[in-house]
């Protein structure tokens, strides 16, 4: 195959090139190549740096995505999806809402997902990772709608802030910026309620000192003696966040 180059030096010079692909050494058919798209910009307008640079940018953000229907919502960031003939888990990336024990926030973050996702609806998951609970990490879409970001706008979640990254930083802090001067949701209270980052990083301090300081453990239950998955669910609720091992807003799955 032959490749033809036209390009123009900083001198304002055109200059024509030809080379037989199957004759020419692999740095010089590169060459060619970026010349030719060097071309193909400038002819454009911008600088080839530069749209090169965005190119790449716009590659890493277009993550893997596929479609699947909803089964269940754990809490107002967590939901179940089928996967095959299985399920599995999915975080909602990029934000971080209320606990459940956060009341009435995070009982009112998972009344929200469960709105825009009701058992059934058909989404598409934009994975960016696995936690280390084995959960898909997400933007989940249904139809043109980012779930994640309406929850961010309604005020049922915080920007994760700590792991943004894939995920559109810009859009995502205008629209918590847009419930916070509205007043919406989590920032009903001036400043916001206390983020789930910081609730569940107290309470897992406060559970460190209890042990350390001998106390025993009494108040705390274990799930094959509670009897039944509903009386798990209102434990949760009351703050025994420990039956929810992986963090999913679900208490002590076994029972089920």
């Amino acid at each position: 195959m032959t490749i033809n180059t036209d390009y123009q030096d900083q001198h304002g010079n055109w200059h024509h090139y030809q080379t037989n692909q199957n004759q020419a050494d692999p740095y010089r058919v590169a060459q060619h190549r970026w010349q030719h798209w060097r071309v193909l910009v400038l002819s454009c307008g911008g600088d080839p740096m530069r749209w090169a640079f965005l190119l790449g940018g716009v590659l890493l953000l277009a993550a893997p995505a596929h479609a699947t229907s909803v089964l269940s919502v754990g809490d107002g960031d967590t939901i179940t999806v089928s996967e095959g003939s299985g399920r599995i888990k999915v975080r909602l990336a990029c934000i971080d809402a209320p606990e459940t024990s956060q009341s009435p926030y995070g009982m009112e973050a998972r009344r929200a997902l469960q709105g825009l996702l009701p058992i059934g609806s058909q989404v598409t998951l934009r994975t960016k990772a696995t936690d280390r609970y084995g959960r898909s990490v997400a933007e989940v879409l249904k139809g043109s709608t980012n779930i994640n970001q309406s929850l961010v706008g309604s005020g049922n979640a915080f920007v994760y802030w700590q792991y943004i990254s894939g995920c559109d930083r810009q859009t995502y802090s205008r629209l918590e910026n847009d419930a916070r001067l509205k007043g919406a949701g989590v920032w009903g209270v001036s400043g916001g309620i206390q983020r789930p980052w910081d609730y569940r990083r107290s309470r897992r301090s406060g559970s460190s000192a209890s042990s350390g300081s001998g106390g025993s453990s009494s108040g705390r239950y274990r799930c094959g003696e509670i009897g039944s998955w509903s009386r798990a669910q209102d434990l949760l609720r009351q703050g025994h966040t420990y039956l929810d091992r992986d963090g999913d807003g679900e208490a002590c799955e076994s029972l089920k």
